[in-house]
């Protein structure tokens, strides 16, 4: 990338986190609780986002939430009670970087999972969103979108960088062999989970920056705070974040 498009970004970046500041000023005064759901494919950059997001806001009332395998306990739980726990309570602001929407994805493709607990997930979901929304939690849910060239380029990248090696897995070898069926597992969930009350919006991700700026620009637009700025104006780009419709799943809006 060019100095001047990196200035570029870093500029729209910037402006576009002070505006992330305001809406947590707003979140600590007014108490609402503001829930934000990342999902994608591996590689597909819900890191970088998250540190894009979160980087210069209080880490008193903002967190990240990426749990790990279940325990022998948590197997026996219902479903969603492991989740439960880390929802925001008034003036915070939670990531999810994963969800509950495991069990639609990975889950599903690796096999850990039967089919009928996915099943009971999808019927389940939209009930205990709604629960969620009707409690007070503001819930938005983003799916980052990327083709299998940019994984496998991404997910080779990690294997060469010293630094990212904490983030190669076994899901991640067997990301590419089964990615036709993490995109049928990724079209039934889209398809199943998206309602009235909680709906998907799809970040086309495989330019990060453009995929990280138009999240937060989308996330910003659909919130009201006082001092909304410029940066927020006007909307984002619809060819990088849009909502989802089933007209995606045959219009090549997401990647096969």
């Amino acid at each position: 990338m060019s100095e001047k498009r990196e200035d570029g970004y870093r500029d729209k970046l910037r402006n576009l986190q002070i505006e992330l500041v305001r809406l947590q000023r707003h979140l600590i005064e007014s108490g609402e609780k503001l829930l934000i759901v990342l999902e994608g494919r591996d590689g597909a950059g819900k890191d970088g986002s998250i540190k894009a997001i979160l980087e210069h806001m209080s880490p008193r009332e903002s967190r990240t939430v990426a749990l790990g395998k279940p325990s022998d306990r948590e197997q026996g739980q219902w479903y969603f009670q492991r989740y439960v726990a880390h929802l925001p309570a008034a003036g915070e602001f939670v990531l999810f970087n994963r969800s509950w929407y495991n069990r639609a994805g990975v889950e599903r493709v690796m096999g850990f999972c039967s089919r009928d607990e996915c099943e009971r997930f999808l019927d389940d979901v939209p009930v205990f969103e709604e629960m969620l929304i009707n409690s007070g939690v503001r819930l938005f849910k983003y799916y980052l979108d990327i083709d299998k060239a940019e994984q496998k380029r991404r997910l080779d990248a990690r294997r060469n960088d010293p630094l990212k090696q904490w983030k190669i897995s076994p899901i991640d070898e067997a990301a590419l062999r089964h990615w036709s069926d993490y995109s049928k597992a990724r079209d039934v969930m889209l398809s199943r989970t998206s309602t009235k009350l909680a709906p998907w919006t799809v970040v086309s991700a495989n330019d990060k920056k453009a995929a990280r700026l138009n999240l937060i620009h989308d996330l910003l637009s659909r919130m009201n705070y006082r001092q909304k700025g410029r940066a927020v104006r006007p909307a984002p780009d619809r060819k990088v974040v849009f909502p989802f419709t089933a007209k995606a799943l045959k219009n090549g809006q997401l990647a096969k």
